[in-house]
């Protein structure tokens, strides 16, 4: 349902996302108000949690750089698991780690479903 508001309303296709988060960040602030920031952190500690990263709580980083430094921090690992031996088994990424972007649609999915029912 929020997809297709997102998409109809603003033109936000939900495989843009992960590319654009900017205006998927827009597109939650002018449906949901200032309660955009819940659903905006809930994504991003959970696409952290998916992707095995850290995530670090700084209440002044907008959406879209969180989503970028999550991408940034997801790229190195993935490049020091490469360096240091991809034929081990022991560095590989686990089957349940997927890239960044099915990641984040998945997150993103996830999170709208799981919490939008406390605006409606």
């Amino acid at each position: 349902m929020i997809f297709f508001h997102l998409d109809k309303s603003y033109s936000i296709k939900k495989h843009e996302i992960p590319k654009d988060p900017e205006a998927f960040a827009e597109g939650l602030k002018k449906i949901f108000g200032v309660g955009a920031s819940v659903l905006e952190k809930l994504i991003v500690k959970s696409l952290c949690s998916k992707l095995g990263l850290k995530y670090e709580d700084v209440e002044s980083r907008p959406f879209a750089d969180y989503v970028k430094y999550v991408k940034e921090a997801d790229d190195a690992k993935e490049a020091r698991e490469n360096d240091s031996g991809s034929n081990s088994s022991s560095n590989q990424r686990p089957p349940e780690a997927k890239s960044f972007q099915q990641s984040s649609l998945i997150c993103m999915e996830t999170e709208m479903e799981n919490r939008t029912h406390f605006y409606q």
